[in-house]
């Protein structure tokens, strides 16, 4: 998207799904099948809602590239509410926050026939330009710590200005203290070679245990790296912006994020 448009144009609830019955869904949807209002969001048959206590996901949605439908719910119950922003660059165009960076996740899906609870995070980036503009890429990871806090980088490489890292601890108690991220370390690259990094303590070797996502921009993984002195289990993302605006990504993306009316 380019230019002045409206972002109701443009509206799409992405489902991934990761084990042995894999399916993805992003279908973007015009304004007139988006409607929303103080506690409701719906996008074309989905809906998403704030019942007072948690977040509800009714998932209505069509996988590709083989044709097959995901639909349940999803509820999620924050721990604690955070209403903190921060700048992803220096310019102050993109914001980005942790809405419920500790939360209990239930899923409960009849296509496919899955049920399971875990941990869960939520978070809410937002931007008044084009990704292009300040970015040319960020590694971002979080973790669960044992006392319940929630650790995020977002490592972050500006098209002009220098490097940006966020590095914070969300604890439970509704504090956020900012902690010195330690040294990058390389991982290894991706099948589409976007070269992926991953902040870790001395002595402690950051390792990839497992490729969720794999596209030519984007990679979602399950990494490994000690932080604040623990040996944790990361979800790490690295997003390779050149690659996402060549026109060759341009060209193919209507593939796999179909539009609808």
């Amino acid at each position: 998207m380019r230019g002045q448009d409206d972002p109701a144009a443009h509206c799409a609830l992405n489902v991934a799904l990761y084990g042995p019955d894999r399916r993805w869904a992003m279908t973007e949807r015009s304004a007139s099948s988006v409607d929303r209002d103080r506690s409701a969001f719906a996008i074309g048959p989905s809906e998403l809602r704030w019942d007072g206590d948690s977040l509800v996901v009714d998932i209505d949605e069509v996988a590709l590239p083989l044709p097959r439908r995901v639909r349940g719910r999803v509820r999620l119950h924050p721990h604690r509410l955070f209403a903190r922003v921060d700048a992803l660059d220096d310019g102050g165009m993109h914001r980005w926050g942790p809405i419920a960076p500790g939360a209990r996740i239930e899923v409960e899906l009849d296509q496919p026939s899955l049920r399971w609870s875990g941990h869960a995070y939520l978070d809410s980036n937002q931007g008044a330009e084009p990704i292009d503009r300040p970015f040319t890429g960020w590694d971002w990871s979080r973790a669960q710590l044992s006392d319940g806090s929630c650790a995020v980088i977002y490592d972050v490489r500006q098209r002009e200005a220098g490097d940006r890292v966020l590095a914070l601890r969300y604890r439970p108690d509704g504090a956020v203290e900012p902690f010195e991220a330690p040294a990058r370390q390389r991982l290894a690259r991706s099948a589409w070679a976007i070269a992926r990094t991953q902040r870790s303590e001395p002595g402690t070797a950051a390792i990839i245990d497992r490729t969720l996502e794999d596209t030519p921009f984007y990679v979602r993984s399950v990494a490994r790296a000690r932080l604040l002195g623990e040996d944790l289990v990361c979800m790490h993302e690295t997003l390779h912006v050149g690659r996402l605006v060549s026109p060759v990504v341009q060209f193919l993306l209507p593939f796999r994020m179909p539009r609808r009316p």
